[in-house]
């Protein structure tokens, strides 16, 4: 006995005549009604076709035995295009019905209507609906597309406060927006007059959440100018309590930054999309990216290809200027260079600077008060001490007071007015010396030892304090074998230059020499490397409060070059690359 296959289009067509007997109303056994409009269907078909009809006509409710049933609240044409779905399996999609389609099949628990009427508004997202889709969504229980209208939300944030939709947003839902950190604003002066926007549409009844919204705003980072002549004066929280109280916070996180790391709370966390753009460039023998720059957004937690080097450098510096990208010394792998490049942002382009009076290989740079430093070094045979300083106003390098000792692979970096050279490598061994720079004296002074030797390391400035992050130590130069067996490290030290004192905190999560470090908001990134047999792709981010160290996205690539951030970036180009539009 075997089972042949006849028709076999044999369900198609079945249901092809049950159409035809619905609209001859043939054989129907019930009749919906949705306000004046009746519908007659076969309780069979819309078994098959809705999880709520199936419940309702398969147990013992009295609509079972009904030849008549009452639909309260549903929309007349939502219910006839669903009941042909269940017989046709098809339905037309229109913006101006969808979203009652939506509504009415999640009544009927009609799943793939309700999966195809949320992918049609996906589709439709705009600044002008986003937050309505957003809450229908909600309403609905479509979980999936609140994520995306939020996500759409978030992305146009700007252009969503300028439409109609989110001055009539109840205050619960502009808190819901207002505490995102996904917020895509370029500071927190745009979240402050949406605020103030909606509070403005309708004073009166609102003026009653302004305080408790306020407290959404991140009113520590807005400047003390900014909040004495928009805030503190505003009549709208000028007799609020709470809202004083608010100001006065923001104020004393401006009047006290030696307390800050104690004043910490959710609104001196920055959002994501203020923090700037971390820019991590070449890398030392990383084949494919050598020449590469890419962009990571923490908003996206993504890196992105940016732009490429105007040519090949290694162990080059690296640092912002007046918002452009300044790159500096290093080799193009026959020579040691003392050329010098700018990568303007709002041009995408690059252009050649004075060079330095010395070459420089394995050098660090930092800005303060204005002017560039370029420190220590070596050219391939000599090792360096010596530090000048470019003046962007003159374009002339000169020379200023040397440092103490020769170092290559040093860490640089700006606290507190000062200029300081961590560690590095001279002829004879790594250092676990340190020593700062005050422009006011043209003087070097000794600054308490690590209690790592660090070469090659990577430096950063968080809270009011140094870190030197990794490094490598090798042994002696009179071992023949000395470049073999170096010894590199996970462990991380932080110095308090009023204590003068070096601790150490959590390690990252490998050793590495070579590591990009920078400040991404409140969290210290720590960017690639080299663990003695590769370039590494790992990036780390250290939370200070916590003392803990938590991944992000990997490069692309394995990299052991610099990293810089800039905040700000207004090319539309740029723009649209590091925020996938």
């Amino acid at each position: 006995m075997s089972c042949v296959s006849i028709s076999p289009k044999h369900a198609e067509s079945s249901l092809q005549i049950m159409e035809s007997y619905l609209h001859k109303q043939l054989l129907t056994d019930v009749t919906l009604i949705a306000g004046n409009k009746r519908v007659p269907a076969h309780r069979l078909v819309l078994c098959a076709g809705s999880e709520y009809f199936a419940a309702m006509f398969t147990n013992s409710m009295r609509e079972s035995v009904q030849n008549e049933i009452e639909l309260m609240n549903v929309d007349g044409d939502a219910l006839w295009a669903l009941v042909l779905y269940c017989y046709t399996g098809c339905i037309e999609l229109q913006e101006d019905s969808v979203e009652t389609l939506l509504v009415t099949a999640c009544l009927l628990q009609m799943n793939p209507v309700i999966k195809a009427c949320c992918q049609f508004l996906v589709k439709q997202l705009h600044p002008s609906n986003c937050l309505g889709i957003r809450m229908i969504a909600d309403m609905q229980g479509c979980s999936e597309l609140v994520e995306y209208a939020h996500a759409y939300t978030t992305k146009h944030f700007i252009e969503v406060t300028k439409n109609e939709e989110f001055l009539l947003l109840s205050a619960n839902e502009v808190s819901k927006l207002l505490e995102s950190e996904d917020l895509n604003v370029p500071s927190e002066e745009t979240v402050f007059h949406a605020l103030v926007t909606w509070l403005e549409h309708d004073p009166e009844n609102r003026s009653k959440d302004a305080s408790k919204l306020l407290g959404l705003v991140k009113l520590p980072l807005l400047s003390p100018a900014f909040i004495v002549d928009n805030i503190e004066s505003n009549e709208m929280f000028k007799d609020q309590r709470m809202a004083q109280e608010l100001v006065m916070e923001a104020l004393k996180y401006h009047l006290l930054p030696e307390r800050r790391p104690l004043l910490q709370t959710g609104r001196t966390k920055p959002r994501k999309a203020t923090v700037g753009t971390l820019l991590v460039l070449g890398g030392m023998d990383a084949i494919d990216g050598t020449t590469f720059i890419d962009a990571f957004s923490l908003r996206n937690n993504a890196w992105r290809y940016l732009a490429a080097m105007s040519s090949k450098r290694l162990g080059f510096a690296a640092v912002v200027l007046d918002r452009k990208l300044i790159v500096a010394g290093g080799t193009d792998g026959l020579r040691t260079l003392n050329t010098v490049e700018c990568f303007d942002f709002s041009t995408l382009t690059w252009s050649t600077l004075p060079p330095m009076n010395v070459h420089r290989l394995g050098l660090g740079m930092a800005v303060l008060g204005g002017f560039l430093y370029a420190v220590g070094g070596y050219d391939g045979d000599c090792f360096f001490n010596a530090v000048e300083r470019w003046d962007p106003g003159t374009g002339h390098w000169s020379s200023i007071c040397p440092m103490s000792v020769q170092r290559a692979g040093v860490g640089v970096a700006v606290l507190n007015d000062k200029l300081y050279a961590v560690g590095g490598d001279d002829i004879s061994s790594c250092l676990n010396t340190v020593e700062c720079y005050d422009p006011h004296t043209n003087k070097w002074t000794p600054c308490a030892p690590m209690s790592k030797r660090r070469g090659w390391v990577g430096v950063g400035v968080m809270n009011g304090c140094l870190y030197a992050l990794g490094g490598v130590d090798y042994t002696s130069r009179t071992n023949p074998n000395w470049y073999l067996e170096p010894s590199r490290f996970d462990c991380v030290e932080r110095y308090d230059p009023k204590t003068d004192t070096w601790t150490m905190v959590a390690p990252m999560s490998v050793p590495r020499a070579s590591v990009g470090v920078c400040v991404l908001g409140d969290r210290l990134m720590a960017v690639g490397g080299y663990d003695g047999q590769q370039s590494l792709t790992l990036v780390e981010a250290y939370d200070p409060h916590l003392n803990e160290w938590e991944p992000v996205a990997p490069l692309k690539v394995g990299r052991r070059g610099r990293c810089v951030v800039v905040k700000n970036l207004t090319n539309n180009i740029l723009n649209n690359i590091l925020n996938d539009q």
